[in-house]
């Protein structure tokens, strides 16, 4: 199942991303019994938000948006104008903010950037399991 979304840029676009992706995967839920943990609606609306905050921050134009699932990971895709790829920053904890991409890393699966034409695309691989928990471990 996939699904694409063009974003505006205006205030509330974040949010309106972010919608867009409990939507969608409430759709994958219903329409196609796709187990879709709590854990992985959180995460896809925390990289949703990252990515697209980024694009917002850094790029003019337009944003694009796909959403991709299957029985075993949802993509985020967003397509941004500008060919600039970004890196993730060397951990400071005294830095405010800017640690996005560091974040989006953290969480997912994998992460792609690939240049195009015009522009760049970012893909976000999110597992749809739950991690095993810890046994054994520590007490």
């Amino acid at each position: 199942m996939r699904a694409g979304y063009a974003l505006d840029g205006e205030d509330g676009c974040i949010a309106d991303a972010r919608h867009h992706a409990v939507a969608f995967l409430d759709r994958a839920h219903a329409d196609h019994q796709l187990p879709v943990p709590a854990r992985a609606r959180d995460l896809t609306q925390l990289v949703v938000s990252e990515l697209v905050t980024n694009v917002l921050k850094y790029a003019p134009g337009p944003v694009l948006m796909e959403l991709r699932i299957d029985a075993h990971a949802v993509d985020i895709v967003v397509w941004d104008s500008d060919p600039t790829v970004p890196t993730a920053r060397a951990t400071d904890p005294g830095r405010i903010g800017q640690h996005g991409l560091e974040i989006v890393k953290a969480v997912t699966e994998s992460l792609f950037i690939e240049q195009e034409p015009v522009g760049k695309r970012i893909t976000a691989r999110l597992a749809l399991s739950d991690p095993p928990s810890v046994r054994g471990g520590r007490s």
